[in-house]
Formats: structure tokens, C-alpha cells, sequence
């Protein structure tokens, strides 16, 4: 098959792809996650069911490929931001905010938990961990972070955090939260008390002396 027979069919099943996902994005803003069905996405795109389903075998799908999208261009916006900043303790910062926002503005927590935890909800997950979990690393290698807690501990620590974003309604309200996530990531400074033992330790080891 000629070479440009074939692209011009590849751009037209990414065609197909992209117009489907933007009609999910639509269907999702004005009728919510349930209310995204094989025929409403083929009656926004104007693309017959029959087609739709050469594509993707099911509205779950669909919303699995569109919120890979969103992580993907949420991923490319904040390495942009990442990378305009000076310093590690700055990129991490830039990055945070940027994502605040991002939540503050789009929303998607309500949408991932009502997806089937799938292989794709994992990976999306484990790209937005890995890219947060280096900046973190690099802010703790320079003094900028805490080191004695694990940077995956305090990277979930901080991508859990971060999503309070989509319950706030303005900008400011959203640095004030990135904030507080950077003071709890501060490196700690003069000697700690130690922490009392649990009620649980305490009973074990008075056991342990009978």
C-alpha cells in the first residue's frame, strides 16, 4: 500500500480519535461522567455508531482514552513550567502551583474515581507520581526538602495534597494551599522530640515483660 495512502488513513483514524474525545470532554462538562453514552458521543461527533465502535469497544473506553489525554497534556504543560524555573526547590514550586491551578480550573478527581481502576488509571497515575517524585528528589539532594522521609512517601504525600485544589474557587485560594503543601515538605530544622509510642507498642511491650 502506497506510503501516502497510509498516512492519509492514519491522520483520519487520529482525526476520528481526537473529535471523539473532544465530544466526551463536552458530554462530561454538561452532563457529568454518567452521562457519557456511545450514541450522545456519536451524535456530537456526527460519526455513525457503527463506526464509533470500530474505535473504541465501549463509552469506558473512551473515557479511559480521554483521560490519558488530559494527563498527557497536563504532564507537557507542567514539564514547560518545570523548566522555565531556576533552582530545585523552584521548579518543584512552579510545578505544584501549575497543577493547582490546573485542578482548580478542570477538575478531574470525581471523573478518575468513577473510571474501573484499570491498567490505565495506574499508568496515568505512575507518569504524574514519577515526574512529581524526581522533582521532589532533586529539591532533597540540595537541602531545598526533608530527607528523612522517602520521596515516594512525600510524593504521595503531595499529589494527595494538591488535589484539595478542586474544591477551591479562586486562584489565590489555590497558592495558599501550595503553600502550606511546601511548608509541610520544609527540611525540618533543630532536633525533634521523639513521638510517643502508641497505645498499641505500649501494651505489646508491657506483654513482653510478663
Amino acid at each position: 500500500m502506497p506510503k501516502l495512502w497510509n498516512e492519509t488513513i492514519a491522520s483520519h483514524r487520529h482525526a476520528v480519535r481526537e473529535a471523539t474525545l473532544d465530544a466526551a470532554a463536552t458530554v462530561i462538562t454538561e452532563s457529568g461522567l454518567a452521562g457519557v453514552s456511545m450514541s450522545k458521543i456519536a451524535e456530537r461527533t456526527g460519526i455513525g455508531r457503527a463506526t464509533l465502535y470500530k474505535y473504541f469497544p465501549d463509552a469506558e473506553a473512551i473515557l479511559a482514552a480521554w483521560h490519558d489525554r488530559q494527563i498527557t497534556r497536563h504532564l507537557q504543560h507542567l514539564a514547560q513550567v518545570r523548566d522555565r524555573a531556576t533552582g530545585a526547590g523552584s521548579r518543584l514550586e512552579a510545578v505544584l502551583g501549575a497543577y493547582a491551578q490546573i485542578l482548580t480550573h478542570h477538575p478531574t478527581g470525581a471523573i478518575v474515581a468513577g473510571l474501573h481502576r484499570g491498567n490505565h488509571v495506574e499508568h496515568a497515575q505512575h507518569r504524574l507520581h514519577e515526574f512529581v517524585r524526581a522533582l521532589v528528589t532533586d529539591a532533597a539532594q540540595v537541602g531545598e526538602v526533608r530527607d528523612d522521609v522517602p520521596a515516594d512517601e512525600l510524593t504521595g504525600y503531595v499529589l494527595h495534597a494538591v488535589t484539595a485544589a478542586e474544591g477551591l474557587d479562586s486562584p489565590a485560594a489555590a497558592d495558599r494551599l501550595v503553600a502550606l503543601i511546601l511548608t509541610g515538605l520544609a527540611p525540618q530544622q533543630g532536633p525533634r522530640s521523639p513521638r510517643p509510642p502508641s497505645t498499641d507498642q505500649t501494651s505489646k511491650s508491657a506483654a513482653a515483660h510478663h
